[in-house]
């Protein structure tokens, strides 16, 4: 099953197990589906509940903050991720403030989904991965989508916890197939318990042995992998990815064992103890990002066992050109991961 597939599936299942949801935004209606097909079948299956709207992410946002307070779940589709900036003050100040400034718990069933990242030269506006903006919001979870995680088991976590959530989805994952890892690697997933579904793990033998670990959202797989590969193969380096499906609130316990969060021992498990470096990936430009919160917890948890700082890859500075050989310079790749493991490594 491709990434598409199954987050199709994924929305199928949510609007049938709950008659009170909504999937709501432009151009969703059959026979078009979607930008990019995600909700091919479902006003046809769901007549009343899926609801295409006028070219407007503000209003789109706030309908579906106004279902999720009376008790409704709603699903957005932001056509392109670019455009949640539009309806940034619906999420930050009514959204995400309506779970607890009324006196009393509010559980806002909500999700915003933005289809996210560059890759397929659509230029400076419809490329950007806007992750960062949304992270330290109180009340507003980020999720991001991952080849490695079952959307299904993703979408129930996020309106399962009771707080609006947005949902980035890179685009380039959709025509990806789930869980396929490149030879010899395998993957595997470590139980979060309340923190959502899981932080999935791709190594070669032992995780714990590896050289260097590398931190990523579920867009980088692919190309994180392609690197993993090419310095195993170049320089019998080894290393191991934890890719998280929640990127905010992050726990830095969720990329290690129960028993290190049970003792209280200050320290994460033993693949990021051992390895010579730990870095973290992500598309998004530097500058208060994801990245740097995740850095700083693990250096905070972890500095009398970490041989060097925590390295962070990041896109290039820049707006997001349309021209491929350009694009390709600005955005993370694979070739930008392979060096900065080596720089990493570089005794």
């Amino acid at each position: 099953m491709r990434v598409a597939e199954n987050l199709n599936a994924a929305l199928h299942g949510v609007l049938e197990a709950d008659p009170a949801a909504y999937v709501i935004g432009e151009d969703i209606l059959d026979p078009y589906g979607g930008a990019f097909k995600i909700t091919k079948g479902l006003s046809s299956r769901f007549p009343g509940r899926v609801l295409g709207t006028p070219i407007s992410e503000a209003g789109i946002t706030g309908l579906a903050a106004g279902l999720a307070l009376c008790g409704d779940t709603a699903i957005v589709e932001i056509m392109f991720g670019d455009f949640v900036a539009l309806a940034f003050d619906q999420i930050v100040n009514f959204a995400a403030k309506s779970c607890s400034m009324y006196g009393t718990r509010v559980p806002m069933r909500m999700v915003v989904r933005c289809p996210t990242g560059g890759g397929r030269g659509y230029g400076p506006t419809h490329s950007q991965s806007l992750q960062k903006h949304f992270i330290g919001v109180p009340g507003l979870s980020v999720y991001e989508m991952s080849p490695l995680h079952d959307n299904r088991a993703v979408m129930n976590a996020m309106l399962a916890s009771g707080e609006p959530s947005v949902f980035f989805e890179d685009k380039v994952l959709y025509t990806r197939r789930m869980y396929d890892v490149p030879d010899p690697f395998r993957s595997d997933m470590i139980p979060a318990g309340h923190t959502g579904p899981g932080v999935a793990r791709v190594f070669l033998d032992d995780p714990e042995e590896a050289d260097c670990v590398i931190i990523a959202p579920g867009g980088m797989v692919d190309r994180v992998t392609r690197a993993m590969r090419a310095l195993l193969l170049d320089h019998e380096i080894t290393c191991c990815l934890y890719v998280p499906s929640r990127l905010y609130p992050f726990d830095p316990f969720d990329l290690t064992d129960s028993g290190a969060r049970a003792v209280g021992a200050g320290r994460l498990g033993p693949a990021l103890r051992r390895a010579r470096a730990v870095l973290v990936v992500e598309e998004g430009t530097a500058g208060g990002t994801w990245g740097s919160e995740v850095a700083h917890q693990i250096h905070r948890l972890m500095w009398r066992d970490l041989r060097r700082p925590v390295a962070q890859v990041n896109s290039v500075g820049s707006v997001i050109p349309a021209a491929a050989h350009l694009e390709s310079a600005v955005l993370v790749g694979e070739s930008t991961i392979y060096d900065a493991v080596l720089e990493a490594l570089r005794d």
